[in-house]
């Protein structure tokens, strides 16, 4: 394919991010070009990073479950692992989700070409296809190209027993030793996939907690979890070398206050944060700006510094989450075909799907302790909640950060099983401005996981009755 055409609106990149654009471009009359490398649409979330993590922590959290059944009465025999069995059922999840998104763009009409994109100027951009080359000149562009995993200096990327997100999700073996750098969401939840399946999981963490940034009592429960579940876990500790051996293993040294301590891992999964892929654009022939880190400056609009050019999703900035690269792919597309629209959140929801899973929205004690914030907490902790103790998830807990004036909700957290299901409420009251009486006057449906909401807004007006709180006074 080589030659020329023209689009009114280009979008380069089929994430969650670049497809919601492209399509809400198109449903408000746009003809659309939406570009990606890869042959299948979707991204990495849905070809190689959430969804296919999920099917298999899907898979991980059910034989833990049957193995806690013993506990109740229930007892299975050893489970057998088919892992081509299961590679199949976690591409035919990906398979069915990336074919709805072909067919939906068929529909409405989106242009879409396989091939890599870089700009030739402001209004112009090359792609580079198996058949030659396209220039594509567009009246407005959308870049939602992503981001990449993170390398460390040291650690040989090209090895086959080097890992990434990608390559570990490919599920190639179950390694008898896996060693995990990083000890962020997206390497506890393959760990905890990798320790399932029957690895033992080791975690390194440069940071002194799992989870860095998240309210330690929130990490608590799952680093129980995870401590009976992995090999070790290691805080405040830094690899500092990775050196193949010639049986395919890798020898690691792993440095922090007590010494040096080297040992041999079949695998490891590096797991220390994405990059943008601003580099990949050829971004110097135009005139967007960046910051240092790689990410494209854009307003609120999603707008660049050149006014017909976009960015959203990973490359515009963090958090890079793709729940945050749809909202924004939409309101660049309204902006983009002349409609009113600006990404004006209160919050964006973060959730780790391990087991339990752990998920927070809007301010955290972190944060408010950090810059000094004032805040009043209402928590509940699931030892008191009838459905957790019948699920065995005595662990979790609720909590919701409100303001001390006008009780408004700033901030939610909650872990345990479920947790990414139920932080939508939280969403949903922060968005809304509801404060503790509009939560606990709220009728809540019981025996629920959900319900524990409500309790935590009643426990801070002192209006609780399932726990004894002198608060409760007078209330």
């Amino acid at each position: 394919m080589t030659g020329t055409k023209h689009a009114e609106i280009v979008v380069i990149g089929a994430g969650p991010g670049g497809y919601a654009a492209a399509f809400r471009a198109s449903d408000l009359g746009k003809q659309v070009l939406l570009i990606d490398k890869d042959p299948t649409l979707g991204g990495v979330c849905l070809n190689r990073g959430c969804i296919p993590s999920k099917a298999l922590l899907h898979i991980s959290k059910v034989m833990d479950e049957t193995k806690s059944l013993a506990k109740m009465g229930v007892t299975y025999g050893e489970p057998k692992i088919d892992l081509e069995a299961i590679r199949a059922h976690k591409d035919k999840i990906v398979s069915q989700l990336s074919g709805g998104i072909t067919q939906m763009a068929k529909v409405r009409n989106v242009e879409t070409i396989q091939g890599s994109a870089t700009f030739k100027s402001n209004l112009e951009l090359n792609i580079e296809t198996e058949n030659g080359h396209v220039s594509v000149s567009f009246d407005k562009c959308i870049i939602a190209t992503g981001s990449t995993a993170a390398m460390i200096p040291g650690v040989p990327a090209d090895h086959s027993s080097v890992l990434t997100s990608r390559t570990a999700l490919d599920l190639v073996d179950i390694p008898e030793r896996l060693l995990v750098i990083g000890g962020g969401i997206i390497g506890l939840e393959l760990g905890q996939v990798y320790a399932a399946l029957g690895s033992q999981v080791s975690v390194v963490e440069f940071l002194p907690n799992l989870l860095p940034g998240t309210d330690p009592d929130l990490v608590k429960p799952l680093q129980r979890k995870l401590k009976k579940q992995f090999e070790s876990i290691l805080l405040s500790s830094k690899v500092t070398s990775v050196e193949p051996n010639d049986d395919g293993t890798l020898t690691v040294t792993i440095e922090n206050d007590k010494g040096a301590t080297t040992k041999v891992y079949n695998k490891v999964l590096v797991a220390v944060g994405r990059k943008p892929n601003s580099n990949l654009l050829n971004l110097d022939s135009t005139d967007i700006e960046m910051d240092e880190r790689g990410f494209i400056n854009v307003d609120v609009y999603r707008r660049t510094s050149v006014k017909n050019i976009f960015a959203i999703g990973d490359i515009a900035g963090n958090p890079m989450l793709a729940h945050k690269a749809t909202h924004e792919g939409k309101v660049a597309a309204e902006v983009a075909s002349g409609h009113s629209a600006v990404f004006d959140v209160r919050a964006i929801p973060s959730v780790v799907f391990t087991d339990p899973e752990v998920a927070w929205a809007g301010l955290t004690e972190i944060v408010a302790k950090e810059n000094g914030i004032s805040y009043e907490k209402g928590e509940f902790p699931w030892a008191a909640s009838g459905k957790a103790i019948a699920m065995g998830a005595n662990q979790g807990k609720t909590k919701i950060l409100f303001d001390p004036e006008s009780k408004q909700v700033l901030g939610v957290g909650i872990v345990g099983p479920g947790a990414g299901d139920m932080i939508s409420e939280g969403m949903l009251a922060i968005e809304m401005g509801a404060d503790a009486d509009d939560i606990g006057l709220t009728v809540h449906p019981h025996p629920t996981l959900g319900e524990t909401f409500a309790a935590a807004a009643e426990a801070f007006s002192g209006t609780i009755t399932d726990l004894y709180n002198p608060k409760n006074k007078g209330h």
